[in-house]
């Protein structure tokens, strides 16, 4: 051991300033919080349309998963084949569930990137 130095007392490497270092972290994480928030206000308000049967059934979902807007082509709606009409509707309306998913997913993952949150997956 060099003169004047005590054993156990070195300094931490980069400063030791814990208290600093978990502040920065509880800012950073509270920024990135008010933007994930605002993020999500803004895919709330998104909406999605797709439809099926060649544009015969259309159907728009907003970022809530909420339908907004049902349309239905007039020649399609056959009394003696109702189920025909309830399938383009499923179809219509599972396409556009998944493509607000898909843009959920992939405005959200840009918060999570980069991220290591043990259990999340990220």
């Amino acid at each position: 051991m060099g003169k004047g130095m005590k054993a156990g007392k070195r300094k931490p490497a980069g400063g030791g300033n814990k208290a600093g270092n978990m502040q920065a972290q509880l800012a950073r994480l509270q920024q990135m919080q008010a933007e994930m928030e605002e993020a999500q206000a803004e895919l709330n308000e998104k909406e999605i349309t797709a439809s099926s049967g060649g544009g015969a059934v259309s159907v728009t979902v907003n970022g809530k998963h909420q339908l907004t807007k049902v349309e239905i082509k007039p020649e399609v709606l056959d009394p003696d084949d109702p189920e025909m009409v309830q399938d383009l509707i499923l179809t219509a309306a599972n396409e556009a569930l998944r493509q607000i998913d898909e843009l959920s997913n992939t405005e959200m993952s840009k918060f999570t990137s980069g991220l290591s949150i043990p259990g999340m997956g990220f």
